[in-house]
């Protein structure tokens, strides 16, 4: 059985709609028994040897073998080659697939131009049910906007034609710390950081701020250490008060995590202020940044603390009870701008870290007045 190529759709007729169609999902109905298939369709029929040959009505009118249509499509259609690879995968796995590109025969209606492919539910046919996956092909080397990966299926094709497959979603953070420190609690600024000289009880304990300034035999025992972003965070509710600045607005209205965390009002107390441009002397902007993530976290009673040693921004403790009973941390959180690009390398070694400690990835996409879009990414094995 041949196909026939004509404006980049290859046409089957026969009893093609019973045979590929209606048994197998391949391509969509046209008249009669014809139906008509994305190149990447045709390719794998061809490789299976369910289609003899492609009739090239676009150009040479010569019989394509598979060898010879794949070279042409690749050639006629971007990433092709990619396409093919990841469909040729599914479908070994045991999915029908929906062609979501623009152009393609049937194509499936897509909220997201990254989409090339809508996977159902393994044994289930396209429009049954709600898609399992929806697919971005994507080359090792190219980059990826942040703000369009909300819910997809990235299959991201390596140099030497190996898959990977990520799945991104839209985080729920839920926590359970319910410790909140009292008002009025006294440190001084010494650097890059804030130390807390006699922190109240509970602070470090069950609160899991800071870290205690400890030493064998020390004289001081109720000594904590706060980062920047953790004192800016508690002296902007009032709760830290430097001991050698004035807070004669720290009874006035603060801004909100949700708010515009980088501006310091003439509202904003004392501490928080000299706090904040410390921060942005130390960090830059990022400061402003990781700050409103930071509070964001606090305030759905999710405890963040550095993630460094993973390389990121925060690790983050869903309920804290207590320090000497605490539990895993969940996830690892790094803080980006909301038109990053990553590079699916970059991608990759993130998500494989976080797996590597058992943790979730999840980035926070974070623009200049403090909103944050929340994405996670992990493995998938479809």
């Amino acid at each position: 059985m041949d196909g026939h190529l004509r404006n980049g759709v290859v046409e089957v007729g026969g009893n093609a709609r019973q045979q590929f169609h209606d048994a197998r999902g391949y391509g969509r109905p046209a008249d009669g028994n014809e139906i008509r298939l994305a190149r990447v369709e045709a390719a794998h029929l061809l490789l299976r040897g369910d289609l003899t040959a492609v009739v090239d009505h676009d150009g040479s009118a010569d019989r394509l073998s598979f060898e010879e249509f794949f070279v042409a499509s690749a050639a006629a259609a971007e990433r092709f080659a990619l396409r093919f690879l990841v469909y040729a995968d599914l479908r070994d796995r045991g999915f029908y697939l929906t062609p979501a590109r623009a152009g393609w025969p049937g194509a499936a209606e897509a909220d997201n131009d990254l989409i090339d492919l809508i996977v159902p539910p393994r044994g289930t046919k396209p429009g049954d049910d709600e898609p399992a996956y929806r697919i971005a092909v994507v080359g090792e080397r190219e980059s990826i906007p942040a703000d369009e990966l909300a819910n997809l299926t990235l299959a991201v094709v390596d140099e030497e034609s190996e898959i990977s497959y990520l799945e991104t979603a839209t985080p729920e953070f839920d926590g359970g710390t319910t410790y909140s420190p009292p008002a009025g609690v006294t440190g001084s600024l010494i650097g890059d950081r804030v130390v807390v000289w006699d922190a109240p009880d509970g602070f470090y304990d069950h609160g899991f701020y800071g870290q205690p300034l400890e030493a064998r035999e020390a004289i001081i025992d109720t000594a904590v250490q706060l980062s920047l972003v953790e004192a800016a965070a508690l002296a902007v509710e009032g709760q830290l008060v430097l001991d050698d600045t004035d807070d004669d607005a720290a009874d006035a209205p603060t801004p909100t995590a949700t708010e515009n965390a980088g501006d310091i009002t003439p509202d904003s107390p004392a501490s928080y202020t000299a706090i904040r441009e410390q921060g942005r002397r130390v960090e830059g902007e990022r400061f402003d940044r990781r700050l409103a993530v930071y509070r964001t976290l606090r305030d759905r009673q999710v405890v963040p603390k550095t993630g460094y040693k993973f390389g990121a921004d925060f690790r983050t403790y869903n309920t804290v009870e207590s320090v000497e009973d605490l539990p895993h941390s969940e996830r690892l959180v790094r803080v980006v701008e909301p038109d990053h690009a990553f590079d699916p390398r970059e991608l990759s070694l993130d998500v494989r870290l976080a797996g590597g400690v058992r943790k979730r990835m999840v980035f926070a996409l974070t623009g200049a007045n403090g909103e944050i879009d929340w994405l996670s990414v992990s493995r998938l094995t479809p």
